[in-house]
């Protein structure tokens, strides 16, 4: 139906507004990041700067002097929101526990205005600079603390929080056996909360990328290093295949495939020299070795119970095609799928609490009509980039390739409808978003 003559004015009159962003957004996203050592204060600042941010629109929208994005900006963000959030509402009829993945999509609302603020954050140049300036801080910073870890067995900041914890609550930041069971490098995030190696491979874009720019090849060169050795030493083997992805797209950029090719190869043998002086890593890698053998107990064994996970995901899948077992259902639907019940798993005690891989995760927990909807997303994202002009792309180089590589999908994952990770990866999309449709270098 063709718009009348009041709404075509009054659209061009609004594409016609300046994108002016909100100075105060960066602010929200930096303390969103840098309080992931603690989780429940991060998610309060997420829930606040999406009170926020919904309100800023509702101020911005009546004063009708500016918009906190472009058109484009607006529709991205809120279809990448509706291919994440949707699945969950539609995998709710036949759950197996239909009250959690209805309050799983009802809390979930909270991400939409909370991407609003987070692309706005990054909409004008002013608030890309302060923001991806910001993002890379916070990676260094962490990185040099995981270093004294590595260097000393303590991490500073890591220390600080926890002596923090014990004088407002008496009690650390983890309990005494988590603490004794620690066997990787853990820095900021503390040994119950051992997702160091993830979060630095997926977050380490900002501060490669931002290395090179302003210190060229060196920068890059010693940023990877220090980064590369925290990622190996937090012993996530699904962070390796992270960061190696990373320095492979940034250093090919930079360096060429003749002197990345030598880099790579000057990295495996500081990776041997590693493994000879930290038993636990070399554990690990011991156990990614068993994979050779081509046995289904060393794989499995290798992939720490992985393939007996995958096995049972794919019994859901079977068991719930259309719309899956739930959103978050995948601990309750795993006794029933399975496949060697009488054996002890490799994980320890306890049923798999989510699929460890983000297709079978989304087939299993929202079947097939959430695959169409994540791909569909994932088709727009693409399109966009497709389509935008090179600066633009410049400009969101580095939300761009930490968003890639954390859902490539040729890879072991966290639970992507886990409030940690969802909330990780749904800042990615909107950083992203924000930064590809936002306004150039010489607008705001």
């Amino acid at each position: 139906m063709p718009m009348s003559a009041a709404e075509a004015s009054l659209s061009s009159r609004t594409a016609a507004l300046p994108v002016t962003g909100w100075r105060w957004a960066p602010a929200f996203v930096l303390a969103f990041v840098a309080l992931w050592p603690m989780p429940g204060y991060a998610e309060a600042v997420l829930a606040l700067g999406a009170l926020a941010g919904l309100g800023r629109v509702l101020v911005v929208r009546m004063r009708g002097q500016g918009r906190l994005l472009s058109g484009p900006a607006w529709a991205l963000s809120s279809a990448l929101f509706a291919a994440y959030w949707a699945p969950e509402l539609l995998s709710a009829p036949g759950a197996v526990d239909v009250g959690r993945a209805l309050g799983e999509s009802a809390a979930d609302l909270r991400y939409l205005p909370f991407l609003w603020l987070v692309a706005a954050a990054v909409a004008t140049p002013t608030g890309r600079q302060r923001t991806f300036d910001g993002l890379a801080i916070i990676v260094a910073a962490w990185t040099l603390d995981a270093l004294v870890q590595i260097a000393t067995g303590i991490s500073p900041l890591f220390w600080s929080l926890d002596q923090l914890k014990w004088q407002f609550s008496g009690h650390g930041m983890c309990a005494m056996e988590d603490i004794a069971a620690g066997d990787r490098l853990s820095g900021v995030l503390g040994p119950c909360n051992a997702k160091l190696g993830l979060v630095m491979a997926s977050m380490s874009p900002f501060l490669l990328i931002a290395a090179a720019r302003r210190f060229g090849v060196a920068g890059w060169l010693l940023a990877t290093a220090a980064v590369g050795l925290v990622v190996l030493m937090g012993g996530a083997r699904a962070g390796w295949i992270t960061f190696a992805l990373v320095a492979a797209v940034t250093g090919w950029q930079l360096l060429g495939v003749r002197r990345l090719a030598l880099i790579a190869l000057l990295g495996v043998f500081a990776a041997a020299g590693a493994a000879a002086l930290s038993p636990q890593l070399q554990q690990r890698l011991q156990r990614t070795a068993a994979a050779m053998s081509g046995d289904e107990a060393g794989v499995d064994n290798a992939l720490s119970g992985r393939a007996r996970i995958w096995q049972a995901a794919g019994c859901m899948v079977a068991s719930s095609p259309i719309n899956g077992i739930g959103v978050r259902g995948f601990r309750e639907a795993f006794p029933a799928c399975d496949p060697a019940p009488q054996s002890a798993p490799a994980w320890g005690q306890g049923p798999a609490l989510h699929a460890h891989q983000l297709v079978l995760e989304i087939l299993s927990e929202t079947g097939v009509l959430g695959l169409l909807l994540w791909c569909a997303g994932a088709a727009l994202a693409i399109r966009a980039w497709r389509y935008a002009e090179p600066a633009a792309r410049a400009q969101a180089r580095p939300a761009m390739l930490a968003l890639a590589v954390t859902v490539f999908p040729l890879n072991t994952h966290l639970a992507f409808y886990s409030t940690f990770w969802g909330g990780v990866t749904l800042l990615l999309a909107a950083l992203y978003v924000g930064s590809l449709l936002g306004t150039g270098d010489g607008q705001g």
